[in-house]
């Protein structure tokens, strides 16, 4: 049921960005999206965390250890395997993200192709989780500040939280 009230609410708030997201960001972001992957925004997630959707963190295991998302479960880029999500029903709402948005869309595009209905991607990934003043936590469970950037180019795009590459 969630998945068909999720879709309606995507499908009525499409192209609509939350108006905190960095426009200049935004822009960055839409220019490297494939768009073949629904996006979802910070509050968006919020929302299907709470009617119980599966997040999947697509980062490499050492930007997971620094910190994710609470109760994110973590699925890798390099070495994704569908292997690691065989046990969540096609069914499921699933969000995936990564730092940005860019590795998420392409796990996400994955899920698509093995028959997953509700996959969508977080748009401006943790980074934006992080700039709303969201919690992360590091492997101990512990609330953290500190966020794994790839560079100091993407590093810029941080608006909160502590820079650790």
């Amino acid at each position: 049921m969630w998945g068909i009230i999720s879709l309606v609410f995507l499908i009525l708030s499409k192209g609509q960005q939350e108006s905190t997201v960095n426009p200049e960001f935004a822009a960055r972001l839409n220019s490297i999206y494939r768009h073949s992957v629904p996006t979802v925004t910070v509050s968006e997630l919020k929302e299907m965390m709470k009617q119980g959707a599966v997040i999947l963190d697509t980062r490499e295991q050492d930007e997971f250890d620094v910190s994710h998302m609470k109760h994110a479960r973590h699925v890798g880029f390099i070495w994704f395997d569908m292997r690691k999500v065989y046990d969540i029903p096609k069914i499921d709402t699933i969000i995936v993200y990564c730092a940005i948005g860019n590795r998420g869309e392409r796990i996400a595009e994955k899920l698509q192709k093995a028959g997953y209905k509700h996959v969508f991607n977080l748009f401006g990934g943790i980074y934006e989780w992080v700039n709303q003043r969201n919690p992360v936590y590091n492997n101990e469970q512990i609330q953290t500040t500190e966020l794994h950037v790839y560079d100091k180019n993407w590093a810029l795009w941080l608006e909160n939280g502590s820079h650790v590459y």
